[in-house]
């Protein structure tokens, strides 16, 4: 009981806990470590690398566009636009033209 007043009188001088769970932990009152399951560490990738706060990312391998590749890219896209609304008028046409079925009728006893 001393020690774990001593302990806790002695976390106030720490900013993050970290003295403090580590001697925890290593007294026997922290979490007990836990292995991952197999599917978890065959899904994780070889280094778990984060990117520091402030640190900016790598330059990306593939590179803008110009402004003739947008130009084309856009009338693509317009292009695709067009053929879907007319596609989208013939479908109302042939949907507009059939006709739903008549009601079914009760038989007569």
């Amino acid at each position: 009981m001393v020690c774990l007043a001593v302990i806790l009188s002695t976390g106030g001088c720490v900013l993050d806990g970290a003295g403090v769970r580590d001697a925890a932990k290593s007294a026997g009152f922290g979490p007990k470590e836990v292995a991952a399951p197999d599917f978890v560490t065959r899904s994780r990738r070889g280094n778990g690398d984060f990117l520091p706060v402030g640190e900016s990312a790598p330059p990306r391998e593939t590179r803008a566009k110009s402004a003739a590749g947008v130009k084309q890219l856009e009338a693509e896209l317009d292009a695709s636009r067009q053929r879907n609304e007319v596609r989208g008028r013939d479908a109302a046409k042939v949907g507009g033209a059939v006709k739903p079925p008549a009601p079914p009728q009760a038989p007569s006893n």
